[in-house]
């Protein structure tokens, strides 16, 4: 199919509860077997994930020329989180759909309330753009070998394997192409749930789109990275590097615990430079570590204020690292304003909280 849509891709994120366990294996695409090198490659190239049809997912990584990042075949998006996203239609001429499969770090519990949250970009050769994403949760993994829309009559054929459709629905369309857009909801599990499924699950007729370009012939192609399901308050991740302590989780993000900004500034305390130099300390060990920075703020005042906010406590804590000697090709950073609370930002403790910083550590190639 991708031979005749040369063109389009799909992306996704971190959600604000960043000290709970994600349930989703490799959620930022950086774990592959090998380094991309053709079209539809994701479901043999990509760790703990597959496709649940004969749909050519695509898989893209900064190792790679041919399916790189931030340039490839559909436009140019940097990865939010390490080199690597996926990329897949959904919508397309004839009903053609691609869909992406994760498998659970373990099965969801009956009655709680899980977050999920990704980020997504549409491809900037795109010529459509659609205002809904679906989910399947499945007990046992989809397959069928079909390529156009995974339907409920698709789903209901067998009835041993139990599912449950989540659909996220937005009054505007997705259709920025040079920033990632969040995607968020809620899911209650009926228990047992072990695969979630993303895509369309509508065939064109049913699905609601807007013409970007005269003339289409393409589709709607999406960027998705860092898929993130969450239970809050279930698990917990390590809050910070300390020698002698395990290393943090790889592609997943923590809490630099005792970085936080007093109000409207973004100067470094002398706590917070000691407690990085002990991050630093375990960098500086390992040559093939990438660490990734996340810098947010509470709700006080104008978006586009808190931005350049958060921005700026993010350059403080690579500054410091760089002054260090960490290279600067070993860090990067974003800036996500206050986009992503933890707390309640109407009380002074909780935007306290919302004064952050996180990290992601990835592994270089």
């Amino acid at each position: 199919m991708k031979g005749f849509f040369p063109y389009l891709g799909l992306m996704l994120a971190v959600s604000g509860t960043a000290a709970a366990q994600n349930l989703v294996l490799n959620p930022s695409f950086e774990e592959h077997r090998e380094c991309p090198g053709k079209l539809g490659n994701f479901n043999t190239d990509v760790v703990s994930w597959s496709t649940p049809t004969r749909g050519s997912t695509d898989y893209f990584h900064g190792c790679s020329e041919a399916m790189g990042t931030p340039k490839n075949f559909n436009g140019t998006q940097l990865a939010d989180f390490g080199q690597g996203y996926a990329g897949f239609y959904l919508y397309a001429p004839n009903d053609y759909r691609e869909y992406m499969q994760a498998q659970l770090l373990s099965p969801l519990v009956e009655g709680v309330t899980y977050e999920l949250s990704f980020f997504v970009s549409l491809a900037e050769r795109s010529d459509f753009a659609i205002n809904a994403f679906g989910v399947v949760f499945s007990r046992d993994p989809l397959q069928f070998e079909i390529q156009k829309d995974l339907s409920k009559r698709h789903l209901y054929s067998n009835p041993d394997n139990l599912f449950s459709y989540v659909e996220i629905g937005y009054s505007h369309f997705a259709n920025d192409k040079k920033e990632w857009m969040l995607v968020t909801t809620s899911y209650t599990a009926k228990g047992g749930e072990r695969y979630m499924t993303l895509g369309n699950f509508k065939n064109n007729a049913r699905t609601r789109k807007f013409l970007i370009k005269k003339d289409a012939k393409q589709g709607a192609y999406y960027y998705i990275d860092m898929v993130s399901l969450i239970a809050p308050g279930q698990g917990g991740s390590i809050t910070g590097i300390t020698p002698g302590k395990e290393m943090p989780t790889l592609n997943t993000p923590h809490l630099f615990q005792h970085v936080l900004f007093d109000f409207d500034e973004y100067r470094l305390l002398d706590s917070a430079k000691d407690y990085l130099k002990e991050t630093y300390d375990f960098l500086i060990k390992d040559p093939s570590l990438h660490i990734v920075i996340h810098g947010h703020t509470d709700a006080v005042g104008l978006a586009d204020y808190n931005m350049r906010l958060s921005g700026n406590r993010c350059k403080a804590v690579v500054e410091y690292f760089t002054g260090l000697g960490l290279p600067e090709d070993r860090i990067s950073w974003k800036g996500h304003g206050g986009s992503l609370p933890v707390a309640d930002n109407s009380t002074a403790a909780g935007r306290r909280q919302n004064r952050r910083v996180e990290f992601i550590l990835t592994r270089m190639e």
